[in-house]
Order: C-alpha cells, then structure tokens, then sequence
C-alpha cells in the first residue's frame, strides 16, 4: 500500500467473531509485486445472502455471476481477487468466474452456483485464472474465524489501509453480532454500495429480510458517498446471515419490531466502512460532509447535496482552504432541483453565510477560513423550501493533485 491516508483511522478495529464465517487471503501472483491478492470467506451450510451491485451498463462477469447465483438467497463462500477487475475481457472473463466458483466449491464442497465472485483492479485486463485455481484449494484449507484484517487487505487495489466494521446487536433479548469489511478509493459514486463490501451477521434472517435490510442501509450509507462521481463496473455489497447465534425469535419481516437495534446496528456499521472510503479517497486531505435540508423530498435534498459534493470547483476549493461559498451556491443552482433561492442559507463550520438570497449582514469570513484549514468540514445548506421536509447527508472528501497522480500512475 502506498502512504496512509492523513485521513486514516488509528489502525484496524478488533471485530467480532461472527460464527459460520471463517476467512483466508493469500498472495497468489496476481498484483506486480509480492501482495495478498486473494480472499475467500467460507460460510457454513445453511447461509443466507442478500446483494447490491453496480448499475454500470458494463459490469463485469462477476457482478453478472451474482446477480444469478443469488437469486437462490444462499450462499456457501465468497471469493475476492484484487489487481485485476476482469471486466471487459470478453468470453475468457466469463469462463474465468465459472472457472473460480467451480474450484471453490470443489474445495469446500458445493456447487458453484452458491460461490460469490468479486474482482477488483484494472479494466481490460486477462485475469490470470490459473494462479486462482491453484491457490484456492490450499486457501480454503486455511480459512478460520476471526482473520478480518487479512481479508481486508487483500481486496485492496489504491486503498492506503485495509477497512473493517462491527457491532453487537440484540434480536429479541438474543445477542446476535456484525461484522463488515470493504475495500474503495477511487472510482467511488457507486449508486449502489461502494467498490467491494461484505458484511456478516450469524442472526438467523431469511433471503427477503436481508434483501430488504441491505437496501434502506445500502441507501444511507454506501449510496450517500462519492469520491470522484465515478461508478465502477465491479461494485458488489453483500450481507450474509449464518444463523448461528444462539437462537432467537423467528423473523419473517424487515419491519419486525425485534430488529430495531439490528437495524441501527447494521446502518452504523456500513456508514462507518462508508466514510472509511470516503477518508482513503485517493489524494484526500479533508473529511467533508454535506447537510441539505428544507427540500421538497430527501431524494430532491440528496440529489443537491450530492451536486455540491461532486462539483470539482467545491472539493479544489476545500483542498486549498479557500472559503469561496459562491462555488456552493453554484453548486446547489446546477442540481436542477427546487429550491428558493431567496431563502437559501449556506454555512460552513456552523457559521452562516448568506440569508435573504445574499451574503448574511455582518459576515465575516475568517472564522469560516480557520474552518477550512482543518482535516473535518462541515457544509450545510437549507434550500428555502415552505414547507421543506427533505433532508440528506453525504460525505466527500477534498480533491487534490494527489488524486491527479495515483490515476495517472495507476497502471505503471
């Protein structure tokens, strides 16, 4: 990995052993130099999963092996490369998931379609399958409890720090737990999830529980981050439960009253594998979070937030800690949402900025650009609406050369 990111938390978290799930990674070849590249994540027999995947029109073959495979809501092994994201390598990458799902589940033994399959790493690329096959029988042989950082750092590609989550929960009065892992740096607007996620639980939740679980928490979370507005082809976000916690009451909806603290929990763990990304944004310097409210909906509220998160004027001006407001403005006028412009309020650091549709009477700037020279900026607009009941958060990060470099290079 290259430097760590100014951003990064202090070091990995200790999370909790999920039981059913058992973990290996290994360096079998793929990245150019000597690195873990490969994971796999073993679940026992009886798992249900549910996923979220990029809406990019050029997924690739593992994001399109997923979609089917899970169809059935079981899942029994997941298997992650990094250093080469096999998308756009025709029939070849298409024969290369059903090759990794078939030596998996030989090597633990079931059949392929209950194998999920990520790649992550350059487009156009021929993945070197044979490493893979090779490597996995002897990966599966290792896999154990509890071995979170390893998987998490062999999904890196650009990543500056491996990323992980976890929680306990309670279902019922039964203590069930969470635990999450991600890999994203660059390429991040998924409009989905987040490059690659994978979060585990050992409550007992059926397939449509999860589904619906994983999509409002995928909303929060994951799909309110952006580093560069740029979707990748191979985002995955996958949630397993393995039903091995102590027993507790049986749950048939996503509503169910017993998953109130489930619920908080799992959207806690996400949003914090979310920001983590958000903080490892390639060439990031600055945690930047963006509050819209008094909008017409909180899709309208996300929409404009999101608008001033991807504005490159907004993310250089934070980098240079230049409090040029009127790029927020701009940016909130650009989103095409409704707004009242003659309400509108910026503020920044807690300090408002304009009222009345102009600069506020008596503003004064500097404790604005003593703000803007710290690590964390907080942005807030409320777009003047009557009523406006819509709100949003998003979170960013600043966009700097650094950015420029690790793209230009990323391939040499």
């Amino acid at each position: 990995m290259s430097a760590v990111s100014p951003l990064a938390p202090k070091g990995f978290p200790r999370l909790p052993t999920v039981a059913g799930v058992s973990l290996a990674a290994a360096a079998c070849g793929i990245k150019k130099r000597v690195r873990s590249d490969l994971m796999i994540a073993e679940l026992v027999p009886g798992t249900r999963i549910a996923g979220v995947f990029t809406t990019s029109l050029t997924a690739g073959p593992t994001v399109r092996w997923c979609r089917e495979a899970i169809r059935n809501g079981r899942a029994r092994a997941i298997v992650v490369n990094s250093g080469n994201a096999n998308v756009f390598t025709g029939r070849k990458g298409a024969a290369d998931v059903r090759a990794t799902a078939r030596a998996a589940a030989r090597a633990i033994g079931c059949a392929a379609e209950d194998i999920m399959v990520s790649a992550t790493g350059v487009i156009g690329v021929p993945l070197p399958i044979d490493k893979i096959t090779r490597a996995l029988p002897d990966l599966a042989a290792a896999a154990a409890p509890g071995n979170w950082e390893a998987a998490a750092r062999a999904i890196c590609t650009t990543d500056t720090f491996p990323k992980g989550a976890g929680a306990t929960a309670r279902i019922g009065g039964v203590t069930v737990r969470i635990a999450g892992i991600a890999k994203g740096s660059g390429m991040i607007m998924p409009n989905m999830a987040t490059m690659l996620a994978y979060v585990f639980t050992d409550a007992a939740l059926p397939a449509p529980v999860l589904r619906k679980l994983l999509k409002a928490a995928c909303d929060r979370s994951f799909n309110a981050i952006t580093v560069d507005s740029d979707t990748s082809t191979s985002d995955t976000l996958l949630l397993a439960a393995t039903g091995q916690a102590e027993p507790h009451r049986i749950i048939t909806r996503a509503d169910d009253p017993a998953l109130r603290d489930f619920r908080a929990k799992l959207d806690a763990v996400m949003i914090d594998l979310a920001k983590q990304i958000v903080r490892d944004g390639e060439g990031a310097t600055k945690f930047v979070t963006i509050t819209v409210t008094g909008a017409a909906s909180d899709r309208s509220a996300k929409t404009i937030a999101m608008s001033v998160a991807n504005s490159p004027l907004v993310k250089t001006a934070i980098a240079g800690a230049d409090a040029n407001w009127g790029r927020i403005v701009a940016a909130v006028g650009k989103a095409g949402e409704r707004i009242n412009a003659d309400r509108l309020t910026v503020s920044v650091g807690g300090v408002r900025i304009t009222e009345n549709g102009a600069p506020r009477q008596g503003y004064r700037e500097a404790p604005v650009a003593r703000h803007m020279k710290g690590r964390t900026i907080d942005i807030a607009v409320d777009v003047g609406l009557r009523p406006g009941r819509g709100t949003a958060t998003v979170w960013t990060c600043d966009l700097t050369h650094g950015y420029i470099s690790i793209n230009g290079d990323y391939r040499s």
